[in-house]
């Protein structure tokens, strides 16, 4: 038997890989990986290893989580080194705990090395700070997709009325919805927020608005992407490093 890396590859860019993520990459017999890590990451796997695609597409997935869960476990038997690679960090909304459940029942053993989330770098790279004196003191990470499976929401909804800022990841499908139940729940109309698509890569898109406007101004955006809402958004017009607008 082998050992899995749940390893967190961080959220698009290469240089936010950390050091022991990138040392297990190396020393790995198969890589594991999905749609959100940086395909370049695979470039530092040694010769002969081998590499499995198992992403998650919008709407579209290459398999279910639960024969992912087995292909992790069946390469655990077969190989020394098994890294599962995995956008962002693998217990922030990467499924990294049902993966870790599931090898600890067959008595795999297994290590989390967690990775930089997209939660608070693709802000950073906006110029986007989800906390700041005098303006926020605490933010709160929401999925901003649920399974279609349940027969209710779990997001509790009226209890982010007082928030300072949220970060809605893997919602830009439900924005309509998102803005909509934040609007009901007391937060003003001309609240700032903002949607970052394919943050801290050479390709990011930043779209500024308010909650009436942004599903009008991000029609066209393209997956993945993250939103932001809270007055923190107002900062990046001092901020805005990332993209040279300081």
């Amino acid at each position: 038997m082998g050992k899995v890396y749940l390893t967190g590859a961080g959220p698009g860019d290469i240089e936010l890989l950390t050091l022991k993520a990138l040392r297990v990459i190396k020393e790995a017999d198969v890589v594991i990986y999905d749609r959100l890590a940086n395909p370049d990451i695979l470039k530092e796997a040694k010769s002969g290893c081998e590499f499995v695609y198992v992403g998650k597409e919008d709407g579209r997935h290459i398999m279910p989580q639960d024969d992912i869960n087995e292909v992790i476990y069946q390469n655990s038997l077969k190989y020394e080194n098994v890294v599962r690679l995995k956008g962002g960090d693998p217990f922030v909304f990467g499924r990294g705990g049902e993966e870790a459940l599931y090898l600890h029942e067959r008595g795999i053993r297994f290590e989390v090395i967690p990775g930089i989330t997209s939660s608070i770098s693709a802000p950073a790279y906006a110029g986007i700070p989800v906390t700041h004196r005098g303006v926020a003191v605490s933010f709160r990470v929401v999925t901003g997709h649920e399974s279609p499976h349940k027969k209710e929401s779990q997001i509790p909804w009226e209890t982010f009325k007082t928030d300072d800022t949220i970060v809605f990841l893997m919602g830009l499908h439900n924005l309509p919805k998102i803005s909509r139940k934040l609007i009901q729940i007391g937060k003003s109309e001309d609240y700032p927020c903002a949607v970052i698509s394919k943050g801290t890569t050479k390709d990011q898109i930043v779209v500024v608005g308010t909650l009436k406007d942004i599903v009008e101004k991000t029609k066209d955006l393209p997956t993945p992407a993250l939103i932001v809402v809270g007055k923190v958004v107002e900062l990046r017009k001092q901020l805005d490093w990332f993209e040279g607008n300081v």
